[in-house]
């Protein structure tokens, strides 16, 4: 599996192409858009996209999937039924499947909106707004920044230090790090 990384510089969110090379299947991250290096990673190497998972439905994550849609026809994964109508696999709670000849484990974790998901492959989690590099995703109460706390701890902090972070927005970061310094997560 290889994971490239792609800014989407009208939202400054984090875009990701994950390869499968065994079998040339990709899988997309968040397209919130679509620029010629994300074509390009899925065609040069003659890849198909068998997969869109969607952390979340704001502009910013999903505003390419429409170009993707024109282009492919992959199956779509998001717990929000408007991302895209029929064509979206609707996921609810936390589980597993598969798609690119991958397993994609998927947790519910709402907080930042109510349809937020987390995706993780192998050793690699796809947080999207839930968790960034030292911080939470905002939050429009209390009670839901407690929640998404709680669910942050409970379904990511638990799982071993080297796993890692690959966030909707920022820089790349390990579940080590967010448990040792991430002053949301830490227990007073």
């Amino acid at each position: 599996m290889k994971i490239y990384s792609h800014l989407n510089l009208a939202g400054f969110s984090n875009c990701y192409v994950i390869v499968n090379e065994k079998i040339h299947e990709a899988l997309v991250v968040d397209p919130g858009t679509v620029t010629t290096s994300v074509i390009e990673n899925i065609e040069i190497s003659g890849y198909k996209l068998a997969g869109i998972l969607v952390s979340h439905n704001h502009g910013s994550h999903v505003q390419g999937l429409s170009t993707l849609r024109k282009i492919y026809t992959p199956q779509i994964y998001a717990a929000d039924w408007e991302v895209a109508k029929h064509e979206t696999n609707i996921l609810k709670d936390d589980g597993v499947f598969q798609v690119a000849g991958l397993d994609v484990e998927y947790f519910s974790i709402p907080g930042h909106t109510l349809d937020s998901m987390v995706y993780k492959i192998g050793n690699v989690f796809f947080t999207g707004d839930c968790l960034f590099a030292g911080t939470i995703g905002s939050t429009i109460a209390k009670f839901m920044e407690r929640m998404l706390v709680k669910n942050i701890k409970t379904k990511i902090l638990s799982q071993s230090d080297e796993n890692i972070i690959m966030p909707g927005h920022g820089p790349p970061t390990t579940v080590g790090t967010e448990r040792e310094f991430n002053t949301y997560l830490r227990d007073a």
